[in-house]
């Protein structure tokens, strides 16, 4: 579709910091298409129409008699529904918060702001982020799950209902949706952006990430949002990640995995990240087979351990007080964890350290690993939010990585490479993500946005 909505985010920015357009008709071009393409996908739990025009009128008094406010002066960005919005509804998608205002914004939410972005809206999301689907339809094919727990946000990004929103990953929360959609996740290292503000799933696993529609419009909103956090203790300084895209690698060393992967992944996938390695190895990148130092099967179980008891130890009071205001998925989850006994749980937590130090040695030899984001396309099943295994031994870890768009299967659904990095390594991930993208060359668009 052409027009305003169709832009990525550095080209938005780039016109309404030179008054060629105003904050008012990029809002207004925005929630015209949320209101024509919602009733049909779902993506949205709050569209906050009144404000995010009142904001954009605001912003462009501001501009007339200071310039730009920053990087995201007059963008529309949306969150996922489990962050704090001033004022706002922050519902989790769950019966639980179907009325909490916060008074208070999360941490990076007051970045975004800061920055001059406008909060259009909250995305949908499975019920607090666990296992019980969103009404969230898949942008490419309404049969098809569109993944989760992320969903709405996959999908408003997919169909141009907004430039970009911020997101959680707790086991595949980001990547996995966006594989399914055709955009591009980002999961930094663990404790690279604050989670205050942000309702928890798992405490020592939640990590702050990214959907876009390319990496350049990553960068930019990693840029903005990652850095220390007085309320968070485990976030962390800024690299400058714009800067790193003008330094790609010549020659990006990529590592190949196919164990573990391969054996999950069914033959359409397979051949398709062995054909996507050798486009980018005939563009010039060295690509070798890696063999990983652990059982990746193992972390699995670690990650179930740590994530349900967590997930019950948040939620036991509110558990113990309405159990019929849950999912039945969830429901489930919390009384597993609240089964959990304290020994497992910490030799998951030193398992979790070991395998983490094992990983890093891989890095000794390559920029980045290279494996499927998912085992298959998104599934015709929407009971369903689709596999997180592929993501799981990173989250667990604390590692970066990021999907990529990397074509469509024999029925027109999206597909993605995942590109990980050692830790607090996003400036490099960022980069090599970069040097692939150019080489692949994709920009995939769902029905609604190509024969509009």
């Amino acid at each position: 579709m052409a027009g305003l909505s169709s832009l990525t985010i550095r080209q938005a920015a780039t016109l309404l910091q030179s008054g060629q357009v105003s904050c008012v008709q990029v809002v207004q071009e925005l929630l015209h298409r949320i209101d024509d393409l919602d009733p049909t996908f779902r993506a949205w739990v709050t569209v906050d129409h009144q404000g995010a025009l009142a904001q954009a009128e605001l912003l462009d008094k501001e501009f007339a008699t200071m310039g730009p406010r920053g990087a995201l002066h007059g963008l529309p960005i949306a969150c996922k529904d489990l962050f704090y919005t001033s004022g706002m509804k922050t519902t989790a998608c769950s019966p639980l918060y179907a009325d909490f205002v916060p008074a208070s914004d999360a941490a990076v939410v007051s970045r975004l702001k800061q920055a001059g972005a406008i909060i259009i809206g909250k995305t949908m999301c499975t019920e607090l982020a666990v296992n019980d689907p969103a009404p969230t339809v898949h942008a490419w094919h309404p049969a098809h799950t569109p993944g989760g727990s992320s969903s709405g946000s996959a999908v408003a990004v997919a169909t141009r209902m907004c430039y970009g929103t911020v997101d959680t990953q707790t086991a595949g929360d980001i990547l996995r949706p966006a594989a399914y959609n055709g955009v591009m996740g980002l999961k930094p290292t663990y404790g690279r952006i604050s989670r205050a503000g942000v309702i928890p799933v798992a405490w020592s696993l939640d990590t702050v990430g990214v959907t876009t529609r390319n990496v350049e419009d990553t960068a930019l909103l990693l840029h903005v949002l990652a850095g220390s956090d007085s309320h968070d203790p485990s976030a962390a300084s800024v690299p400058d990640y714009m800067a790193a895209l003008n330094s790609q690698p010549v020659v990006p060393r990529l590592g190949l995995v196919r164990q573990y992967f391969y054996e999950q992944a069914d033959a359409e996938v397979r051949a398709h990240t062995d054909q996507v390695a050798e486009t980018l190895r005939k563009a010039g990148a060295q690509v070798k087979e890696i063999v990983l130092p652990e059982d990746l099967s193992l972390l699995h179980a670690a990650h179930r351990i740590l994530v349900s008891a967590e997930c019950a130890a948040y939620h036991q009071e509110l558990f113990s007080a309405h159990p019929e205001k849950y999912g039945p998925k969830i429901r489930q989850f919390i009384e597993g964890g609240m089964l959990t006994p304290a020994v497992p749980y910490l030799q998951a937590q030193r398992l979790r350290s070991q395998w983490g130090v094992a990983f890093q040695d891989v890095f000794q030899h390559v920029d980045v690993l290279l494996t499927p984001t998912t085992p298959s396309a998104a599934p015709a099943d929407r009971s369903t939010t689709g596999q997180p295994v592929f993501q799981i031994p990173w989250t667990l870890c604390g590692f970066p990585s990021l999907s990529l768009p990397s074509g469509l299967n024999t029925d027109q659904l999206p597909l993605g490479v995942q590109l990980v990095a050692a830790p607090w390594q996003e400036e490099h991930l960022l980069a090599v993500a970069a040097w692939c993208e150019q080489a692949l060359h994709l920009d995939l668009l769902p029905p609604c946005v190509s024969t509009s």
